[in-house]
Formats: structure tokens, C-alpha cells, sequence
């Protein structure tokens, strides 16, 4: 199970691997600073889902929803049902 505190770090993993500062981020996302710097530690144990699809946007990443034990997103599933019904 993917907890908030594993998000939190996978949003903080994101911005390093792009070579992004906390201030770099939230500048192209939109967002301030402390908001990015809250989500990345919980320090208030809240994260908004909005501008968490923002930063990782600004970070490169995009947010899927996958189920849990599979590698398939709901994107990819949808793409396979459309992509059959037009055979």
C-alpha cells in the first residue's frame, strides 16, 4: 500500500532527478515554495492532489492511477478497449 509519506518522497525523488531545486519546481508548477516543501515532508500531514499533479507535470512526470499488482495504468487499458473496437 502506498502511504502519503511514500509520495511524498517519490515527489521529492522526481525533483531531484530533474535536477530541480524545491524553488525551481514550484515556480514552474505554480505553487509556492512551502506548499512544495510541506508535501514533500507532510508536515501537516495533508497533500494536495491538484498541485501534486502540477509539480510532477513540472518535474516531467506524469500521474496515473495503476492497480495495485499490475504494470498497466487505467490510460493503458482504456487506450487497448478503444484500439480493439475500432478492428
Amino acid at each position: 500500500m502506498t502511504t502519503l509519506a511514500d509520495v511524498g518522497d517519490m515527489l521529492r525523488e522526481a525533483r531531484r532527478e530533474a535536477g530541480l531545486s524545491q524553488q525551481e519546481l514550484a515556480d514552474r508548477a505554480g505553487v509556492a515554495r512551502s506548499t512544495l516543501a510541506r508535501m514533500e515532508t507532510l508536515a501537516r500531514g495533508d497533500m494536495s492532489v491538484s498541485a501534486l499533479a502540477r509539480l510532477l507535470e513540472a518535474a516531467g512526470y506524469d500521474l496515473r492511477t495503476v492497480k495495485r499488482g499490475h504494470r498497466r495504468t487505467l490510460d493503458d487499458v482504456l487506450t487497448e478497449q478503444r484500439n480493439a473496437g475500432e478492428q
